[in-house]
């Protein structure tokens, strides 16, 4: 089966897109055009984009955003007003923590009070017919870090549907999303690898069997700062304004949208562990940091151990 690759950076990680069936490369400088261009609308690592528009104009004004991005801004709303640990109005904690930049810092207790202030996501004001956002207190910021990578993921594999593309693997770094049956199964399903999250950049630890979804994975090693012997991850509480203190390593969601899986990552991490099956629509893993393995909807036939280490936790 022929395919085309290509590897490139942006969204703060490496990027890879692979399609089955096809020579047209051009296809994927197409799609990569694509990435980058949502990329320049949500990034808030830049001085300007969309989103910094509406963070600079805090305390001040409305201001007006293109369509998709007011649809992911009011999606991110709504999931922060759900108050489970999202919360879109969290830049003023992870630009205190800087957590995966080089000036990376402890910040000091006081300091971290003052950014909590400024985490009112309850408080944003939205407007459908002008499509603008308000943030209402100077000095809130947005950051969309916890959902734009799963929103840019689904649109891909929008585009890649709509230019009838056979079948393809669509890589964000701890979000990959598969497109249609894989080509090279007679039953069609895919295997990949669940790397270890104890260790940045990590050998895969099992070998996951599944019909095309999107796979989501939050997990404590990939941006972590070390500081003083203590080793803090990027996932912020804002409750507390330091990173959720739990036994969890790491937590995957199989959903069919990239963006559902995106939020069920941090609603699970926050939620320190498994929920009932039968409750919930997804598959997830849950990976602790004693090694050991919670699988929910997933059948344990298509989940292979490959690093014995690791083990599956009993129910």
């Amino acid at each position: 089966m022929i395919k085309i690759e290509k590897t490139w950076h942006a969204m703060g990680t490496t990027n890879q897109l692979t399609l089955f069936g096809t020579q047209q490369v051009n296809e994927l400088d197409a799609t990569i055009a694509l990435v980058n261009h949502y990329e320049d609308l949500l990034t808030v690592n830049r001085a300007q984009s969309a989103v910094m528009s509406v963070n600079q104009a805090a305390g001040d004004h409305p201001v007006a955003v293109p369509p998709i991005v007011y649809q992911l801004i009011k999606r991110a709303v709504y999931e922060s007003q759900q108050h489970f640990g999202f919360n879109a109005a969290i830049g003023p904690l992870v630009n205190l923590w800087h957590i995966g930049f080089a000036d990376a810092q402890v910040p000091s207790d006081a300091a971290i009070t003052q950014a909590r202030q400024k985490i009112v996501s309850d408080g944003i004001i939205l407007d459908d017919d002008a499509l603008t956002v308000y943030l209402p207190v100077a000095g809130m910021a947005l950051d969309l870090g916890a959902i734009a990578k799963g929103y840019i993921a689904d649109r891909v594999k929008d585009y890649w549907q709509a230019q009838g593309q056979m079948a393809g693997i669509i890589n964000f770094g701890g979000n990959i999303v598969l497109l249609n049956a894989a080509p090279h199964n007679d039953d069609g399903r895919w295997t990949i690898g669940v790397r270890d999250p104890l260790v940045r950049h990590g050998e895969a630890i099992a070998l996951l069997t599944t019909p095309a979804m999107s796979i989501v994975t939050s997990g404590v090693a990939e941006r972590h700062l070390v500081a003083n012997g203590q080793t803090y991850h990027h996932i912020i509480d804002p409750e507390t304004g330091y990173p959720h203190d739990n036994e969890l390593a790491s937590v995957t969601v199989l959903s069919p949208k990239s963006i559902d899986g995106e939020v069920e990552t941090t609603r699970l991490f926050f939620n320190d562990g498994p929920i009932e099956a039968d409750d919930y629509p997804f598959g997830a893993i849950f990976i602790y940091r004693d090694r050991s393995i919670r699988l929910v909807n997933i059948n344990p036939a298509d989940f292979k151990i490959i690093q014995p280490t690791f083990y599956i936790k009993e129910a």
